[in-house]
């Protein structure tokens, strides 16, 4: 079943053998926009933001294999190159040969990734607090997921886990957290499958891209990031903005981790400068 929700449709998608869930407002005479949350989030991310990008752009926002409303796939292979091959599938779904992508934290990653890897599809990067420079797992953590039972330490761990507490985390201002963001933050980490899932991106991460490897990625990059972040923090927009070679770091005062739920306004004015520059606008 399709609904419509804020000019967005809300449907499921099948990519590469897996049930992926999608929200899209495409109009053929507006540039497209791909978005991507980050880790243990899903496109809500973007809830107070994909209202005003609609206003200018075709947005088209997914939840990742294994998080959100998407498949918890106990086969899907987690690591960043498949995401990224996922998302080039998705524009292959929807007909689109070049795409601007926005990534928020471990998107942002699988964000630069797409770039590296189809540089003439990305016309340019929105890195939301992206993750950066962080290093595959650790060789005894990977043998240790192969354990019949290692799967029940990750939900007794998620269950202890406060999703009131991780918004607390990811918020400068605690007063903007919400009800609905609980319930739509805490509900996907009830599903059976997501320990497991969780447990083979855990084996199948490879790693952040280095400096060597950004330093290739040639498409522009706008780099938007809260001052009190204290998941990634900016000294990472920093350095990402200096290895990247067309990159522009702007970042906000009293503003966490999640910038695009705190600072959505600010956010789509400098991304509707950022991606209509080119044309002169």
């Amino acid at each position: 079943m399709i609904l419509i929700h804020m000019n967005y449709t809300k449907t499921y998608l099948n990519i590469m053998n897996t049930s992926i869930y999608c929200e899209h407002a495409l109009q053929k005479e507006k540039p497209p926009l791909f978005l991507l949350h980050g880790f243990v989030a899903s496109s809500y991310t973007f809830n107070r933001l994909k209202p005003l990008l609609a206003k200018n752009f075709s947005v088209i926002a997914i939840d990742l294999p294994g998080f959100g409303k998407s498949e918890k796939s106990t086969t899907f292979t987690y690591s960043f190159d498949q995401y990224a091959n996922l998302v080039l599938a998705c524009f292959d779904y929807f007909q689109l040969k070049r795409v601007a992508i926005g990534g928020h934290s471990m998107g942002g990653q699988i964000a630069l990734y797409t770039a590296k890897k189809a540089p003439d599809r990305v016309t340019k990067l929105l890195l939301f607090a992206s993750s950066g420079y962080l290093p595959g797992a650790k060789p005894y953590l990977i043998y240790s997921s192969y354990l019949p039972f290692f799967h029940l330490l990750a939900k007794r761990k998620i269950n202890a886990e406060s999703v009131v507490k991780n918004l607390r985390n990811v918020f400068y201002d605690h007063s903007l957290i919400t009800a609905d963001q609980i319930e739509e933050y805490g509900k996907p980490l009830q599903d059976k499958n997501f320990p497991k899932s969780l447990i083979r991106l855990l084996r199948h991460r490879e790693g952040d891209l280095t400096s060597k490897e950004l330093q290739t990625i040639k498409t522009p990059a706008l780099l938007l990031w809260g001052v009190a972040d204290k998941v990634v923090p900016l000294s990472i927009g920093k350095r990402l903005a200096a290895d990247l070679p067309h990159a522009t770091l702007i970042s906000y005062d009293k503003t966490g981790h999640l910038i695009t739920e705190e600072k959505p306004e600010a956010l789509y004015q400098q991304i509707l400068a950022f991606l209509t520059e080119e044309a002169g606008t």
